[in-house]
């Protein structure tokens, strides 16, 4: 069925309300943040919330490189940058991105998306083909992996990086772990320990909150001071401790450590 989720549930039985009608099922695998969580003193709270359009051109404006966090634009509402995911040379995916604790009006986004098209891309004339919009939460918050037969899976199962938003990677991996276990066990229960990356990530949400950092530079260094396939390694929490020792050295020291700080307090 392709309708309206309203709630799942999982206690004498399981399953999905949609429309008002319960479907019941032995598992339900939910990825549904149904509502914000009820956050602790040492959990922190930050929205990437983003608005993307495709538009195609005329003209030859872009390669077959994508362009990932390309700063050059307003920040005056948070961190903010931008994507051009390419389909050809004459159509691409821009996406306008913000960090912040708040949502913008939609005409802000758009607002960014047409001054980086023409101030940066130097394109100036384009047809919008699809647009998109979306928000994802970037928290330390340790979401609960399962509830009874529930299994949260995606942002409802704590899948998004914290500190990144980054999620793909992460529920590819969640996937196959749920998958070999219900093969071997007949049950889909996996048990995830957050480790140390879950304390970086939360260092580093502090310092973005705090602003006493600016995210730009904080992105910027991070990807200037050490080779990229590292940056990426150690986003997808797959880096050694010695590897992570280097990256982490290549920040801002004393901002982020009063906020190492005041995560172990």
């Amino acid at each position: 069925l392709f309708e309206k989720v309203d709630s799942v549930f999982s206690d004498t039985t399981t399953g999905v309300v949609v429309n008002g009608q319960k479907i019941y099922a032995d598992y339900v695998f939910n990825s549904i943040l149904f509502k914000k969580p009820k956050l602790s003193r040492s959990d922190s709270w930050l929205l990437q919330h983003f608005k993307g359009w495709v538009i195609e051109t005329k003209e030859s404006y872009f390669t077959d490189a994508a362009t990932l966090m390309d700063f050059r634009t307003d920040q005056r509402f948070g961190t903010a940058f931008c994507y051009v995911l390419p389909f050809n040379r004459n159509k691409a995916l821009i996406e306008n991105t913000v960090l912040s604790t708040e949502l913008l009006q939609q005409e802000q986004y758009e607002e960014g998306l047409r001054s980086y098209i023409k101030d940066v891309l130097k394109i100036p004339v384009y047809e919008i083909v699809e647009k998109e919009f979306g928000v994802i939460p970037m928290t330390n918050f340790k979401f609960p992996s399962r509830h009874n037969n529930i299994i949260h899976i995606g942002t409802a199962g704590g899948q998004t990086k914290g500190s990144s938003g980054y999620t793909f990677q992460f529920i590819q991996k969640q996937s196959t772990a749920i998958a070999n276990v219900l093969a071997i066990t007949g049950k889909p229960f996996v048990q995830t320990t957050p480790g140390r990356f879950n304390f970086y990530d939360s260092v580093l949400l502090k310092v973005l909150l705090k602003g006493s950092v600016s995210g730009e530079k904080i992105f910027s260094d991070l990807f200037k001071k050490n080779p990229v396939n590292k940056v990426f390694k150690f986003l997808d929490n797959e880096t050694s401790l010695s590897e992570e020792l280097k990256i982490i050295s290549s920040l801002p020291t004393m901002p982020f450590l009063k906020a190492g700080l005041r995560q172990m307090i």
